[in-house]
């Protein structure tokens, strides 16, 4: 059995500061080229997204266009395989300036120091998704 080590655990942190401080360069550096990011299906960038481009474009892309994105806090642990990341955040859409607490839990494959693949679980995504159909986002 493969066990997550410190240094995963550091490649998933350093992701999530990267997250936290706008720093897109960042992000790309801790991403598999072909990395998977599954997202539930209900909001507009859901479903399994492959490849670091579409990551950035579809998914950070989409959200951004529509809302603020703040990272209030996040923790990261070993679990097992994969890494776990636990954040919170706040949503705020640019159309309308409604806020949207956040809470996500998301599980990490990391290999040879980038993340291959990113499982998104969230706390409320009908309530996300409904917070992007009135900030004017649709479904892809």
């Amino acid at each position: 059995m493969t066990t997550t080590t410190s240094t995963d655990v550091d490649v998933v942190r350093s992701l999530y500061r990267a997250l936290s401080a706008g720093d897109a360069a960042g992000v790309i550096a801790r991403l598999d080229p072909d990395v998977i990011v599954d997202e539930p299906r209900v909001l507009p960038y859901g479903g399994e997204n492959r490849g670091r481009d579409v990551f950035i474009s579809s998914i950070l892309g989409a959200m951004m266009s529509h809302a603020a994105i703040e990272i209030t806090d996040f923790d990261v642990y070993e679990g097992g395989a994969d890494v776990i990341g636990h954040l919170t955040g706040v949503l705020t859409a640019h159309s309308t300036g409604e806020k949207l607490p956040l809470t996500m839990i998301e599980q990490h494959e990391v290999s040879d120091g980038a993340v291959r693949r990113i499982d998104v679980y969230l706390k409320n995504p009908e309530d996300l998704a409904a917070f992007y159909a009135r900030a004017g986002a649709v479904s892809v």
